[in-house]
């Protein structure tokens, strides 16, 4: 399914409601050793009773229905949840104006739905503000939250994104990383691991504490990896309606409730890859998951206050080259940090360093002015609203910079200036590149969604699969090529 529009802002009515082959796959270096002072106790995830599937209406064909936006919601995404058109919708919400970005929290609205059988269960397990690692994660201390509490994880200790950490480093490195939640990934490990209130992990979870067991993702980060790409896939396929179905391990199927948030979502799709079905259904209602996740951090929904606003536009970016460079656009929506979901990066390689990997001299540049905020093995983070932290306003992330001449932490840019070299540093990359991704508020925001990529005036499109793709401006087009084709080239002349 395409990603639909590129569009921009809503009306004011709505605020009366408030050359190089060079691709690349972003993920942490693997862990190298695990330690841990642990060796036996029993996992706090219980078994209860599988509450029974709630049922919907059999709804006549386009019988319209009560819906209220919630954060993030975009008219492609709820003609794809309600098995309607956007064409309908509109005609049965004149209120629309014609260009719609992201919609309003809490508009009222009236959708027509077509039903389909075997609809999920529609309990929400944790509003999607409290699943980014957003604005509602500022203040919360991490690695002081573990240490006060009994459990193994505050003993245990890893190798992890080249440096040795403590297992409240861990959650805060995998949470900031993959921009989830560190109280939602707490929450995970002391529902299926006991990690905050059992002494000692017991040695049958000690390599897979999760429970995913692939040789791959061996130890309680490998773990943690795992379970924060997977999450995020299931978030951000709901989020753009290209999640329409649950596989559980017994081969049945359920189609998420029209109704869903993306961060229910989520989580019913994570948990389906681990349970059996009767479990699946115990961690996805009010015994499993969410009961835990509010002993440990109080009601979520008190908390919640919707990060993605109605009308949400992209701040005006450049290319990120000099001017006067031409470059090739080598890689086309693809993951913006691990595997799958959100297409949400675009690849740029200088076109002198045709041959691979090798250095290039050529500065990958600031698309706006900000803060260095953050640095890391080949990653920059560029905040654009001034106040220091990633996890408010809107941020890009540059990967696979040179760990030569790139730019400090603390730095403040204006456009254009150097950020770092291109190269293959940082996760996969099989040519010198640069990497970028779009973040607002802590959510990736997808390369070609309801507010698309555009640097001057180059507008991202993606293609029938991750790293394909065009650019397009005034009819000028750029075809992604991993082999820097003239066809990819694409002039910087702003």
């Amino acid at each position: 399914m395409k990603r639909k529009i590129g569009i921009t802002l809503l009306s004011g009515i709505f605020i009366l409601i408030t050359l190089v082959t060079a691709a690349c796959q972003p993920l942490p270096l693997p862990a190298n050793s695990e330690t841990q002072t642990a060796s036996a106790i029993t996992p706090t995830a219980t078994i209860v009773p599988p509450t029974p599937m709630a049922s919907r209406p059999v709804y006549a064909p386009g019988t319209l229905v009560d819906y209220t936006a919630q954060t993030g919601d975009t008219l492609p995404a709820l003609a794809a949840h309600f098995n309607t058109t956007i064409g309908e919708i509109r005609a049965a919400n004149p209120i629309l104006p014609e260009v719609v970005t992201t919609l309003p929290p809490g508009l009222p609205m009236k959708l027509p739905i077509y039903y389909v059988p075997l609809w999920g269960n529609p309990y929400k397990i944790l509003p999607d503000s409290l699943f980014v690692n957003g604005p509602a994660q500022t203040g919360f201390d991490t690695v002081s939250f573990v240490n006060t509490n009994p459990g193994w994880l505050k003993n245990y200790t890893t190798f992890a994104g080249e440096k040795n950490r403590t297992g409240g480093e861990v959650i805060d490195y995998v949470a900031t990383t993959y921009s989830v939640s560190p109280r939602l990934l707490l929450a995970l490990a002391e529902y299926q691991a006991g990690a905050l209130s059992s002494p000692l992990l017991p040695d049958d979870l000690a390599r897979y504490p999760l429970g995913y067991r692939d040789r791959e993702h061996i130890g309680f980060y490998m773990q943690l990896v795992w379970a924060a790409n997977t999450i995020n896939n299931g978030y951000y396929s709901w989020r753009e309606g290209t999640l329409n179905t649950i596989t559980r391990l017994d081969g049945s199927i359920e189609h998420p409730d029209p109704w869903q948030n993306a961060a229910t979502v989520g989580l019913q799709y994570y948990f389906s890859l681990l349970l059996p079905v009767d479990s699946y259904q115990s961690a996805i209602y009010s015994d499993g998951l969410a009961k835990t996740y509010a002993a440990l951090f109080g009601d979520p929904w008190i908390s919640d206050q919707p990060h993605i606003a109605g009308s949400l536009v992209q701040p005006e970016l450049t290319l990120p080259f000099a001017v006067g460079d031409t470059w090739a656009f080598t890689g086309g929506p693809h993951a913006a940090w691990g595997n799958g979901e959100p297409l949400a990066a675009l690849d740029f390689a200088p076109p002198s360093n045709v041959g691979g990997c090798g250095s290039t001299t050529e500065f990958a540049t600031a698309v706006a002015a900000g803060e260095i905020v953050r640095t890391d093995t080949a990653v920059a983070i560029l905040d654009l609203d001034g106040d220091g932290d990633e996890r408010t306003g809107w941020v890009i992330l540059y990967l696979h910079l040179s760990s030569q001449d790139m730019i400090r932490q603390g730095v403040m840019v204006k456009t254009g200036d150097p950020i770092g070299h291109p190269s293959c540093e940082g996760g996969q990359a099989t040519g010198t590149h640069v990497h970028i991704a779009r973040k607002y508020n802590g959510e990736w925001m997808p390369a070609d969604g309801a507010i698309p990529f555009t640097l001057d005036g180059w507008v991202a499109q993606e293609g029938s699969q991750a790293y394909q793709g065009t650019l397009t401006k005034f009819g000028k087009i750029a075809v992604a090529s991993e082999s820097a084709t003239s066809a990819s080239m694409v002039i910087n002349t702003r």
